[in-house]
């Protein structure tokens, strides 16, 4: 028994490689590449089309129950980033969002960074959960959502695009 054991801990490595690594991406916004006007803010000086991009996700981890998904800008100046689009309690068996999905409110808010600041970077990120549902409604602030991922994340896939104004 403890032979297999063993074994199978030696193999554990192999078979993740074997199942795929959890990722995702976008036909719009491609990483380490300038976020389009498609889907940048309409407003603040911004004048883009304020529409979400689409995701898609595979392979996430075994005992994935629900996702979600979020876009943050670390470099916005606030001290705490901000947060563009918080999306949770995707069912397991969702694998991508369309073009222009938007899930309660208050919905995406495409990049609008200040006028001179370097190209910001935006971190487009599907959390793969442990539960079904996260207990929280459509007025939580992504410092709470963000921290109850984490706390029920089993895995994540990210990319970074980027996006800055004259």
């Amino acid at each position: 028994m403890k032979k297999i054991a063993l074994l199978l801990a030696a193999l554990a490595p192999l078979l993740a490689l074997a199942a795929g690594k959890f990722t995702v991406e976008s036909a719009e916004v491609k990483p380490n590449q300038k976020i389009a006007d498609a889907h940048v803010f309409k407003g603040f000086g911004c004048e883009g089309g304020n529409v979400s991009p689409s995701l898609a996700w595979k392979d996430p981890p075994a005992g994935t129950k629900s996702f979600a998904i979020t876009v943050y800008d670390p470099d916005a100046p606030t001290g705490s980033g901000w947060w563009h689009w918080v999306v949770f309690n995707i069912p397991a068996n969702v694998m991508s969002l369309p073009a222009g999905a938007d899930f309660g409110k208050p919905g995406y808010g495409g990049p609008c960074p200040p006028p001179g600041d370097k190209p910001h970077h935006y971190v487009f990120k599907v959390f793969a959960l442990k539960t079904d549902k996260l207990d929280l409604d459509e007025s939580a602030s992504g410092a709470l959502v963000g921290y109850m991922l984490n706390a029920d994340k089993l895995g994540t896939a990210e990319f970074t695009a980027t996006y800055g104004r004259k």
